[in-house]
């Protein structure tokens, strides 16, 4: 998924707690820099700033890190000579969506047991549904043209 030029991540959102893999193709990495870094940090002060070496792939510099429980990913990337690409002084600042626990309903049970956890209903629904239409367009093509096996019984 591209969520601005040039920087690319594995996944359709950001999610906290979660690893990410960002793939780099920008400024330093089209003036051919040997290393690139990720400098980045998690909520509007930065926190917990660490700083990472890119893998250099024929795609891209390219590096995994595991976000946190944050509001938002902030990021810069530099070559270790002073170059900078910090998307003209403003950072790339990315939101990070709270963990969906969603498709899980508990239900509070007799008093003194804990609480049972089950799979939403309409979850499961889609599920079959899904299921269904797999084996409709698996066997449907077999049965027109004839071409399935039959249970002989004698």
């Amino acid at each position: 998924m591209e969520l601005t030029k040039n920087i690319f991540f594995n996944t359709d959102k950001l999610v906290e707690n979660a690893s990410v893999k960002i793939s780099y193709t920008g400024k330093l990495f089209q003036d051919n820099a040997k290393k690139v870094f990720l400098h980045y940090g998690f909520g509007l002060q930065w926190d917990g700033v660490n700083e990472v070496e890119m893998e250099k792939t024929e795609l891209g510099f390219q590096a995994e890190i595991t976000l946190t429980d944050a509001e938002t990913f902030n990021f810069c990337f530099n070559d270790g000579n002073g170059n900078w690409d910090n998307n003209e002084h403003q950072n790339y600042i990315f939101p990070i969506e709270k963990d969906n626990v969603s498709l899980i309903v508990t239900e509070d049970t007799e008093a003194g047991l804990l609480p049972t956890k089950r799979l939403r209903k309409t979850y499961l629904w889609s599920k079959k549904i899904r299921l269904a239409v797999y084996k409709i367009l698996t066997y449907l093509p077999k049965i027109i043209s004839g071409n399935y096996k039959r249970k002989v019984t004698e």
